[in-house]
């Protein structure tokens, strides 16, 4: 299983046809995005419909900038493709993919831990790949200079369920970055996005 994640395009138009180009290879299975894929969502649609017409399913999670209540729901209606997997779980090969977007500025999250608990109860021992926006606290996808600026609750749940692999964007400053939390790989896939295979 193949698959191409990216974060915070804001509608970049220079970048998106590069992430389509490659998505569309016969090797990728499906596309994940981990929010800000639009400017407070100014250039939604054109994500959307470009994704939407590769014929895989799009996975996504809103960013800061698709933060609104009800809203991602409404702007992927028209997209047969699309997923929004916000606070949503979804069975891919022996995969399951939880995700859970939005803000990305908040070092503790009462919401994220009400679910967690849920996930936690229902979930755990299977094979996870978890999608939030921010990063997870105290690795090198959260370091702003030398202050960690990530979530806490995010990291304790991956250290409790240990997840293969933590997806997550928000901090421009870190595209790129890869780090451990235990046995979970953790990635900022940058807007450029990469490329992962899981076994």
């Amino acid at each position: 299983m193949k698959f191409l994640v990216f974060t915070d395009i804001h509608e970049n138009r220079k970048v998106l046809p590069e992430l389509v180009q490659r998505a569309q290879q016969k090797d990728i299975h499906f596309v994940i995005c981990t929010g800000d894929f639009s400017t407070f969502g100014r250039g939604a649609d054109l994500v959307l419909k470009e994704f939407n017409a590769l014929g895989k399913k799009f996975l996504v999670i809103p960013g800061n900038h698709e933060d609104t209540e009800g809203w991602l729901d409404q702007a992927i209606r028209p997209f047969s493709n699309c997923v929004n997997l916000h606070r949503q779980a979804i069975t891919i090969d022996d995969y399951l993919f939880l995700g859970y977007g939005g803000d990305g500025f908040a070092m503790e999250d009462a919401g994220f831990r009400k679910i967690a608990r849920k996930w936690y109860g229902k979930y755990n021992g299977q094979k996870i790949v978890l999608l939030t926006h921010g990063p997870p606290f105290g690795t090198t996808l959260d370091r702003i200079g030398n202050r960690h600026v990530g979530n806490k609750d995010y990291r304790n749940f991956i250290e409790r369920i240990r997840p293969q692999l933590a997806l997550s964007g928000h901090l421009h400053e870190t595209f790129g970055a890869q780090d451990m939390i235990g046995t979970t790989k953790c990635v900022n896939s940058g807007k450029e996005g990469v490329v992962i295979e899981m076994k």
